[in-house]
């Protein structure tokens, strides 16, 4: 027209992909089986991250979540940690920011054994720093041997080093969190309680990530009912019929 306007707008009836009908490689979901994230645990053992990796692997946390954890959110009397903030790098600058939504605040429950972890690091952490001559100034759980943050880069390359020489499926730093979530799905745990664990908005959100678990599940589910229909059915027939 004159006014340099269009009758028709071109992405009329145009319909965006939807990543669910259509996953892409890189957004999937990878994980350990059991017996490969304990082989990684085994063997980074003395590893001055090994506390960081198992915590991670134990809890699903994200990176920052787990670089911004304070000593103060873990409380060893009732078993539970308060995930409230994270630690990121904006450029290559480290800023704390506070988790924003209500289901990303939790409270998360931790083993026996993880905490046990927890408490040897804190003993170690504090001999370092007072070798050092060096202050935890933010109260991290996890710092550099100087007691200042550690960089998320610094963490995701330690644990891709780590994980180079063992017999194991070649994963990311955040796949620990797909690697919790896959395993508890796995054993049957309810995907609420999952989906709570890893902070996310609703189960259905859970359930989405990891289809790819869903499927076995269902065959236990079927296999299941059905053992219970046909004990059912056996006690039935052996019952005697009243009169």
């Amino acid at each position: 027209t004159a006014h340099g306007l269009i009758a028709i707008n071109p992405i009329d009836g145009v319909r965006p992909p939807d990543p669910r009908t259509r996953p892409s490689d890189r957004r999937r979901a990878r994980s350990w089986t059991a017996t490969e994230l304990g082989a990684f645990l085994d063997a980074t053992a003395a590893s001055r991250h090994a506390t960081l990796f198992r915590l991670t692997a134990a809890t699903g946390m994200r990176r920052g979540e787990v670089l911004g954890l304070r000593w103060d959110d873990i409380h060893f009397d009732t078993g539970r940690i308060e995930i409230t903030q994270a630690l990121i790098s904006v450029g290559y600058q480290l800023t704390f920011t506070r988790l924003k939504t209500r289901t990303s605040r939790r409270n998360v429950t931790l083993d026996p054994d993880t905490l046990a972890a927890l408490a040897a690091w804190r003993r170690r952490q504090s001999a370092e720093l007072e070798a050092a001559g060096e202050m935890n100034e933010h109260g991290l759980v996890f710092t550099r041997p100087d007691g200042q943050p550690l960089h998320p880069h610094t963490v995701s390359q330690a644990f891709g080093r780590a994980q180079r020489h063992l017999e194991v499926t070649a994963i990311r730093f955040h796949d620990l969190r797909h690697t919790h979530a896959s395993l508890l799905l796995r054993d049957r745990v309810p995907i609420k309680v999952v989906s709570e664990r890893l902070g996310h908005s609703n189960p259905a959100f859970t359930m989405t990530t990891y289809q790819h678990v869903i499927p076995g599940m269902q065959e236990d589910a079927a296999a299941t009912f059905g053992q219970l229909l046909a004990d059912y059915s056996t006690e039935s027939t052996e019952r005697p019929v009243a009169a």
